[in-house]
């Protein structure tokens, strides 16, 4: 018999939490990085590039999937596709225009926004209740603080659109993203038990890419002529930066990561993923700090704050009230 300690491997719970701790950090430095990107190539042929990447990722690895797609998987996946490109066209034509900061704390409303849009009967999941109180307090909590991310430093509260310029506008497009993004969430909450998650997965990036680049075609015309010009010496597929920039975003923080994201939902509770993912604007920030040196003055701190604990009160308090009602005891916990 061995008496010597072996080493211990990692459970398949821990190693959910570490994955998506991963997803979250890599999420929150992506703002950064296309951010950078976004001043070599403009946002929709970005976004285009990116999820056609992602699609060609999935479609190779899930490539046993296409004889067996399934008539809810085609629907869910097209509802779920079209919500995610017009995250992404808001979020990135945003981004062209704010900081990478103020981007990524307003795309984190979609925690507040997702049960807000759940009390509609026709959007409301399966199984889903109405919101608690708490949803609706953390919602205004969080719109202030965004209101007051979105306000320029020195501005009057009633100057708020008209004083920032670009920046002003870009914090509101990323506004309409969050409801996009918002929108994606509620599509998979009503597909779940409905459609095979690998289906899911590369229908959904599939007609994401479809969409993203028909709007891109709309929205930013390309003629051959500028398409020679994007591949010639000093052009923007020529930089180093941007090329590695649409790799991260399509292989890792689209293929891998929406991956990672749906199996670690089936191996730990929603409300530690929620938990998580409040932490993606909190490395964003850090990220911006140290590579843009953006900082955030007194006003927009407050902002960011009042969106972290609105988010709180509308996503994980409410869970973690149902968590010690289900448990019957007063020391239930969201950790590990």
């Amino acid at each position: 018999m061995t008496t010597g300690a072996s080493s211990p491997k990692i459970s398949r719970n821990a190693m959910a939490h570490l994955l998506m701790l991963a997803v979250v950090m890599l999420w929150g430095a992506m703002f950064v990085l296309i951010k950078e990107a976004l001043a070599v190539i403009s946002p929709q042929w970005f976004n285009s590039i990116r999820m056609t990447i992602a699609f060609a990722c999935l479609a190779l690895v899930y490539r046993r999937q296409w004889r067996q797609l399934t008539r809810e998987a085609w629907l869910f996946g097209a509802a779920a596709g079209g919500s995610l490109a017009i995250g992404y066209v808001f979020q990135t034509q945003g981004l062209a225009y704010t900081t990478a900061t103020n981007s990524a704390f307003i795309t984190a409303l979609v925690v507040v926004i997702v049960p807000i849009l759940a009390t509609i009967p026709g959007m409301r999941p399966p199984d889903h209740g109405t919101p608690e109180w708490t949803a609706w307090a953390g919602a205004l909590v969080a719109l202030l603080g965004v209101a007051l991310l979105m306000l320029p430093a020195h501005a009057h509260w009633t100057l708020l659109l008209a004083a920032g310029g670009k920046e002003s506008l870009g914090n509101l497009l990323t506004l309409v993203c969050a409801v996009g993004f918002s929108l994606y969430v509620i599509a998979l909450a009503h597909a779940a038990g409905r459609a095979e998650f690998e289906q899911l997965i590369l229908l959904q990036i599939g007609f994401a890419m479809v969409f993203l680049t028909a709007g891109a075609l709309i929205m930013e015309p390309i003629r051959m002529d500028s398409l020679a010009h994007l591949a010639a010496p000093g052009g923007a597929l020529r930089q180093p930066f941007v090329p590695i920039s649409l790799l991260v975003a399509g292989v890792l923080a689209t293929a891998l990561a929406f991956g990672i994201q749906t199996w670690a939902q089936q191996a730990i509770p929603a409300a530690n993923i929620a938990v998580i993912l409040t932490l993606e604007p909190v490395f964003a920030w850090l990220t911006a700090f140290v590579a843009l040196k953006e900082k955030l003055e007194l006003r927009r701190g407050v902002g960011a704050i009042l969106v972290l604990f609105g988010i709180f009160a509308a996503e994980i308090l409410p869970r973690w009230r149902q968590r010690r009602r289900q448990n019957g005891t007063g020391d239930a916990a969201l950790g590990v």
